[in-house]
């Protein structure tokens, strides 16, 4: 399975703050926004990844990360000049994908939850059609919903109903098998001209290849795409860290963790930050991991 985090779009909800910057790039507490589903991404096991995003970000990204290397990862960019629909994802990185199956993150997104890289894993091994991630939300007529009967199928999915049929919103995360890029060629644009995500899972739905996977109590979805979704994620991600003295997607712990880097490698990409806590916080990762004192 290969990974897409889609990064792109002119981050219009927050400006005057991304004027001169990429979205992806604001600090969330302790580390850029983009860490947080690149994170999600790996604590699949992915390794093989596409970063999308606009002409004006990429290089920032390529700055940010490189060629992924250091995490043991394979990063490589693509270009979406402007907006057009979340499943334009799959047709910019069809090269990418090459017939593989496809986890796609939005580049807003953040997740966190006991247990969350188990169900990751879980369903990347399981997949059969497309897997989505629904969350319970107190407003579902802004969001995306997915409706399941008695037994725990999904029967529906609506885009922003304004009767919605289940409070399940449908979270910036999907796992789709390798039909998706096909799939996605043969919808129709909106009235917007965008290439809908709801469209191409209505496809799996109908053939009844896509299933629910519903965060429940103890999972937090956060939305970082407005000044103040950004400030409440920074301060989750803040009260989260400093109560229980953990990194909330740390890419460095997580890579040594999932065994893409060795101890050593881990430490060096603390040692570089070692004047922060979130370097030393690196290091302490490594020194535990290889038994140091």
């Amino acid at each position: 399975m290969k990974g897409i985090v889609l990064a792109g779009g002119s981050g219009t909800r927050l400006h005057p703050l991304t004027l001169a910057t990429s979205k992806q790039l604001l600090p969330v507490y302790d580390k850029p926004m983009v860490y947080y589903p690149l994170s999600v991404l790996m604590l699949a096991g992915i390794q093989d990844i596409l970063i999308i995003s606009t002409p004006g970000s990429l290089p920032s990204l390529h700055a940010l990360f490189g060629d992924g290397a250091q995490l043991g990862l394979n990063l490589s960019y693509a270009e979406q000049p402007e907006p057009r629909g979340i499943a334009d994802a799959f047709l910019v990185g069809a090269g990418h994908l090459a017939g593989d199956d496809c986890a796609l993150v939005l580049g807003d997104n953040i997740f966190h939850g006991a247990g969350f890289g188990s169900l990751l894993r879980d369903t990347r091994k399981n997949l059969d059609g497309c897997t989505l991630f629904g969350y319970p939300v107190s407003d579902p007529e802004r969001y995306g919903i997915a409706e399941v009967d008695e037994r725990g199928r999904l029967v529906s999915i609506e885009e922003k109903p304004a009767r919605p049929r289940s409070d399940n919103a449908v979270t910036g995360l999907y796992f789709h098998d390798a039909d998706v890029v096909e799939i996605a060629r043969g919808i129709r644009p909106s009235a917007r001209g965008e290439l809908e995500i709801t469209d191409v899972n209505r496809v799996y739905l109908e053939a009844g290849r896509a299933r629910l996977a519903t965060l429940g109590r103890g999972f937090t979805w956060l939305d970082a795409g407005t000044p103040q979704s950004l400030l409440e994620a920074g301060q989750y991600v803040q009260v989260l860290e400093n109560r229980q003295g953990v990194r909330v997607a740390c890419l460095e712990e997580i890579a040594l963790r999932m065994g893409f880097i060795t101890a050593d490698e881990c430490h060096e990409l603390g040692r570089r930050m070692e004047k922060t806590q979130y370097g030393r916080y690196v290091m302490d990762v490594a020194r535990s991991s290889a038994g140091r004192a």
